[in-house]
């Protein structure tokens, strides 16, 4: 099954578009449920940044920090750059577990990255009291006995129709916040906070998509949608949500502490 996950066309995300005001943001979606944005920012000159050519070129010599992907105990592991990129290729392998899988979101030095993120423009609403943060991703699966990450990211300048596909982070929540693709396809599932979804921690996405997924009842299934470049997802406060890359992609997000 790996690289041939199956985009789903049905979106049960509400969608607005760049008439979306500020004040109608925080009374409708801030504190209330996700919606998909499109057409609110214009990241194209970021996005000519983060082909593999020239990521490879600004940042092959440094360490990356990969993250299990499991729910609750996240493991650390730092490669460098152009090793993630240029040897440790694969689709997220079905049978993996969580703690078996590496996957590289967040965790960048802002030091280092920062140069890049200057570049990106983020979606225009702000929730007051909270400050942003941003968190680059790319997606990939790593499995532990040969390391075999898909890179997802990094498209040369056409991207690889399905390499990295099947990785993804498992349902977890947080703290309210923006994601936007930059390259590829990301499939979201949600529950609002009083609807925690039934899953085993150490489960990769694409494992819960095959076993859970199709045995539950049409009131317990989550809201979810397959997000393309150029659109943006928010999600509220304490919202549980897992992702997973249909193909090749290049994801940043914009968290709201």
């Amino acid at each position: 099954l790996a690289g041939t996950v199956p985009e789903e066309p049905r979106c049960t995300v509400e969608r607005a578009d760049a008439s979306l005001t500020s004040s109608l943001f925080l009374q409708r979606f801030a504190f209330s449920r996700p919606v998909i944005l499109g057409g609110v920012t214009d990241n194209s000159a970021f996005r000519a940044l983060c082909t593999r050519e020239k990521l490879l070129a600004a940042f092959g010599p440094f360490p990356v920090r990969l993250s299990t992907a499991n729910t609750y105990s996240y493991r650390k592991v730092d490669v460098p750059f152009q090793e993630y990129v240029e040897h440790l290729l694969k689709p997220q392998d079905p049978a993996r577990l969580g703690s078996d899988t590496l996957y590289f979101f967040g965790d960048n030095n802002f030091t280092e990255w920062g140069p890049l993120f200057q570049h990106y423009v983020p979606p225009p609403f702000r929730i007051p009291g909270t400050s942003p943060a941003y968190s680059f991703g790319i997606a990939g699966g790593c499995g532990m006995g040969t390391c075999g990450m898909a890179l997802g990211a990094l498209p040369a300048p056409t991207p690889a129709p399905t390499a990295g596909s099947g990785s993804g982070v498992p349902f977890h929540w947080h703290g309210p916040g923006f994601s936007e693709v930059i390259f590829g396809r990301k499939r979201w599932f949600l529950y609002a906070p009083d609807q925690t979804p039934h899953f085993h921690p150490n489960e990769t996405t694409l494992a819960w998509l095959q076993h859970t997924y199709p045995t539950l009842p049409p009131a317990q299934r989550p809201l979810e949608c397959t997000l393309h470049p150029g659109e943006v997802l928010y999600f509220p406060d304490r919202w549980w949500h897992a992702t997973l890359n249909l193909d090749t992609s290049v994801f940043i997000s914009t968290f709201l502490g």
